[in-house]
């Protein structure tokens, strides 16, 4: 799971958090150098919150359970609620603000058909091949996230004819669709992630190789540090620089300043969408956290063959 706080944080990153936008001829303030500076500090507040729900999450499941199962947040659900609801910097029909006040509801909701064993319901009665195949369709989603541009490696991008497109190409033969005019597999970062993050982590786990992704997550980090080079992540840019500035520190704890409890409660602007934003974010996370929790589970034979139903391990 060491993956999540990193991409978990750019995600909702992605959406601009709490950060405003005057910029009435780009919507987005994709150029904007201050917006681009609040998105950073959101992108590192997140990455506290992240890492800090995990930990919590994963010993509170230790401490009331039998289960050999780590909790993280979804990585479905931050991606619906970035690109779907809030949108890219804000431009979606519901504010930032008010979709985690939807998420914070809609958690209460989910917490309380845990409780009263509606869910344990759902793993009984729906098919084996269902929750299987969720799994699987979660892992998909989580591959496309990958090759994107937004959270991953930009092997892949939207167009204009098909849903997607070959991408990898460098930054600035992107147009403002977000689709490559040329020089399509040419990035130097997207190849990185792909033999070192792919072909090299594959092949360790095809050695059973316990820690075959955290060796891929290194060396591609490793490679990201040197700066003045093509594919590095500390660019000699205002951004890279902040970055830079951060990462030298090795060791430091990041306040979380601007998400927490950042609610807003007056629905009465976005109305429906509200409504509609709710019920759908408690929809993919009851589907998602049953199938994601069995096919978990299932791998660490702790469900019963007949019943469908969990085993507690001794």
């Amino acid at each position: 799971m060491a993956y999540i706080i990193a991409v978990n944080s750019t995600v909702l990153s992605q959406s601009g958090g709490p950060c405003i936008c005057h910029d009435k001829k780009d919507p987005s303030c994709s150029t904007d150098s201050d917006y681009a500076a609040c998105v950073l500090d959101v992108n590192r507040d997140l990455i506290t919150a992240t890492a800090a729900v995990a930990g919590i999450g994963s010993l509170a499941f230790g401490f009331f359970t039998n289960l050999p199962v780590a909790l993280a947040p979804g990585m479905g659900l931050n991606a619906y609620f970035t690109y779907q609801v809030v949108g890219f910097h804000g431009t979606g029909t519901v504010p930032y603000r008010l979709a985690l006040t939807a998420v914070f509801v809609e958690g209460f909701i989910f917490v309380f058909l845990s409780l009263i064993g509606m869910r344990q319901w759902l793993v009984k009665v729906i098919p084996a091949s269902i929750k299987v195949a969720s799994g699987v369709g979660i892992g998909l989603f989580l591959t496309e996230t990958g090759m994107s541009y937004s959270a991953g490696i930009g092997a892949m991008t939207g167009s204009a004819v098909t849903p997607t497109a070959l991408g990898g190409c460098p930054p600035q033969y992107l147009d403002v669709t977000g689709a490559c005019t040329s020089h399509q597999m040419t990035n130097p970062t997207m190849w990185i992630g792909i033999v070192f993050g792919g072909f090299l982590t594959a092949y360790l786990m095809a050695f059973r190789f316990k820690s075959a992704i955290i060796i891929g997550i290194a060396i591609v980090s490793v490679f990201s540090w040197p700066r003045g080079t093509t594919f590095t992540y500390f660019p000699y840019t205002p951004d890279g620089e902040s970055r830079f500035q951060f990462f030298k520190q090795v060791v430091a704890f990041h306040p979380i300043r601007n998400t927490l409890a950042a609610q807003d409660w007056d629905i009465t602007a976005a109305g429906s969408h509200f409504a509609l934003a709710l019920f759908t974010f408690l929809y993919v996370d009851i589907i998602d956290c049953t199938a994601t929790l069995y096919s978990m589970a299932r791998f660490s034979g702790a469900v019963d063959p007949k019943t469908g139903d969990f085993l507690a391990l001794q």
